[in-house]
């Protein structure tokens, strides 16, 4: 199991084998370079820890914890949690803040604890089969076991065509499940109980003022920023010329006493290309800068990105964030970047969309109504009618709040899902719908207002489901750790709490954040519009990546699965390539079928060979 994931660990390898269990780990070493090998134990070894993330409060931890009569035998972070296990058992998870996944075992009571952080920043799959338990930090560590079988989990595909990622608690194997953001797993005699330890408070509070609570964002963004530039290994920074990742590149240059080594991707088209605002910032903070430039001829990656990210995952940024994730392990071994910002202060177009669609007031008796004939409007309509634009404001108008959002989010809808399914899968999947998580996740929010409820249901599913996987997989693929500092849990609950009015104001996004990080960054920065970390993906399908696409979907071993329609999947390509965009549906049924012949169809489990910067793919500039 640890050797399928040495990437992540190349630094070393631990085990303990017990009695009743045995744990391994692998790893990065960043802290307590030459003593702090896993797993760690407490005084007289009864309690046992493997441990995968950053403490950044483990200095304070360890200080009280020596205060309080415990012994250590490392200087990092790791062996915090089994004395902290020792004074507050399960409650230890309330006194960390970072990221993490971890397992303790208790060998006096036989007792494990798996915990995973409070946003999913590290990722924990588990299988339970009544007599005992194992788990991972990555799928393909668990499949190593040949009795677990590697059957498609049929709700699994049907809600990963629906969102472009497996949602927990699902994966892609019917018998194997992840462990959900801010959870812990208590497994004894046999049993196994999951709980949720914590969940932000979108409840609105009072705020004084907006200077005070500019410089208030300030500095709880220098704290996030500066504890997690403590490291024993080179560390740099993503930049993609947005406000979120060029906000923490200034951060990192206020605190740093060195220029700060950034990495900026891009594109040959222009619209995707965010390298002249990353430029900005690099200049401005006299960072040590590096660019790389993705062009369409990205096949060679593609085994290697199915194999990494172990289930299909269709968020086609995770090409560009692999390579710039390869290109900044050439010079650091830790990175910070952006990740939350937007979900953190209001930053979506959509949130806007949400916002005015929901002041529309349309009765209850009419919504389904206008919403079949929006989809009809739709359907009917090229790409780029105003006809089609108009049909999917008038099938949002249809929908209530959630599944409004599930509309935004959707990349099939029902509709588009039945259709392509064959007459079995549709049998299979009788009953089942993909837009309850979202009824489920709006249903469970605590936020007072509508944009809160939102950004509260992006949290618990958008975020650790895709983005965080998305950077997770990708910096992990290359031996590289990233750090995020919008995604500190003292900083979530700050911002949770604002008024909306802070975060969206009059259709400006991120109103809040702009206006603090203003007199750090360029005013043309602040003052152009989101972009995204995207790829020209729909001209690639067209070109390049045609014929992929057209031998990978439409081949005897796709269509011997009997899962989806030929004539549906070759309508798909046929119409994309005339004009309309189909790109992230073909690009997720693209990433099933290369999942699917990597790991289901009893491929060897061992990674392709590397896929080197520059070449074909990747020009340095």
């Amino acid at each position: 199991m640890c050797d399928a994931m040495v990437h992540r660990g190349p630094d070393g390898s631990g085990f303990h084998d017990g009695e009743h269990a045995a744990l391994g780990m692998r790893r990065l070493a960043i802290i307590d370079v030459a003593g702090g090998d896993q797993p760690v134990y407490n005084e007289d070894g009864t309690v046992a820890a493997v441990f995968n993330g950053e403490i950044y409060n483990f200095g304070a931890l360890r200080g009280d914890l020596v205060r309080r009569g415990h012994r250590f035998t490392t200087s990092g972070d790791s062996e915090c949690l089994v004395h902290l296990y020792e004074e507050y058992g399960d409650d230890l998870v309330h006194r960390l803040r970072g990221m993490f996944a971890f397992a303790i075992w208790d060998g006096r009571r036989g007792r494990l604890l798996l915990a995973r952080d409070r946003v999913g920043k590290k990722p924990l799959y588990y299988r339970a089969n009544g007599t005992s338990l194992s788990f991972g930090s990555e799928l393909k560590t668990l499949m190593q076991d040949p009795g677990i079988p590697r059957e498609v989990d049929p709700v699994a595909l049907h809600h990963y065509l629906t969102y472009q990622y497996v949602p927990a608690p699902w994966s892609i194997y019917g018998e194997v499940r992840k462990l959900p953001p801010g959870h812990l797993l208590v497994w004894q005699d046999g049993e196994f109980d999951v709980r949720r330890y914590w969940r932000l408070d979108f409840t609105p509070r009072q705020v004084s003022g907006e200077e005070e609570a500019a410089e208030r964002l300030r500095e709880l963004l220098l704290e996030a920023t500066r504890i997690r530039m403590t490291s024993e290994r080179p560390l740099g920074a993503f930049l993609s010329g947005g406000i979120d990742s060029s906000a923490v590149v200034a951060a990192m240059a206020m605190e740093s006493s060195a220029p700060v080594k950034t990495f900026s991707i891009g594109f040959d088209e222009r619209r995707f290309d965010e390298r002249q605002y990353a430029r900005m910032v690099a200049e401005r903070y006299g960072t040590d800068h590096h660019e790389l430039v993705v062009s369409p001829s990205v096949l060679d990656v593609l085994p290697t990105l199915a194999w990494h990210y172990d289930e299909p995952f269709a968020d086609s940024s995770a090409i560009p964030s692999f390579y710039v994730a390869r290109m900044g392990r050439e010079h650091v071994t830790v990175v910070l970047n952006g990740d939350g910002g937007d979900e953190c202060f209001g930053g979506y177009r959509r949130y806007v969309a949400m916002m005015r669609t929901g002041r529309v007031a349309v009765p209850a008796a009419l919504r389904p109504s206008l919403g079949r004939f929006g989809t009809l409007l739709t359907s009917r309509s090229s790409s780029r009618t105003h006809l089609r634009r108009a049909g999917r404001v008038l099938e949002l108008l249809g929908q209530p709040a959630p599944r409004r959002y599930a509309r935004l989010m959707s990349y099939f809808t029902p509709e588009q899902k039945f259709e392509l399914y064959t007459d079995a899968l549709r049998e299979r999947l009788a009953g089942i719908d993909s837009y309850r998580l979202m009824d489920d996740a709006f249903a469970a929010s605590r936020a007072g207002s509508d944009i809160g409820r939102i950004m509260d249901v992006d949290v618990n599913t958008y975020l650790p489901g895709d983005l965080l996987v998305k950077m997770d997989i990708a910096t992990m693929a290359n031996s590289l750790e990233a750090r995020s500092p919008f995604l500190d849990h003292h900083l979530m609950e700050w911002a949770a709490g604002l008024p909306a009015g802070m975060k969206i104001r009059s259709g400006t996004t991120k109103y809040l954040l702009k206006k603090a990080v203003a007199e750090w960054l360029p005013p043309e920065l602040i003052a152009r519009p989101k972009m995204g970390f995207g790829v020209p993906l729909a001209a690639w399908l067209r070109t390049e990546l045609y014929e992929l696409s057209w031998d990978v979907l439409t081949d005897r071993t796709a269509a011997a699965r009997g899962l989806f329609r030929p004539e549906v999947v070759r309508g798909l390509l046929r119409q994309h390539r005339a004009g309309s965009d189909h790109s992230a549906r073909i690009w997720a049924l693209i990433q099933f079928e290369l999942w699917h012949r990597t790991f289901a169809d009893g491929g060897p489990l061992r990674a392709p060979d590397a896929v080197p910067v520059g070449g074909p793919e990747c020009q340095p500039t």
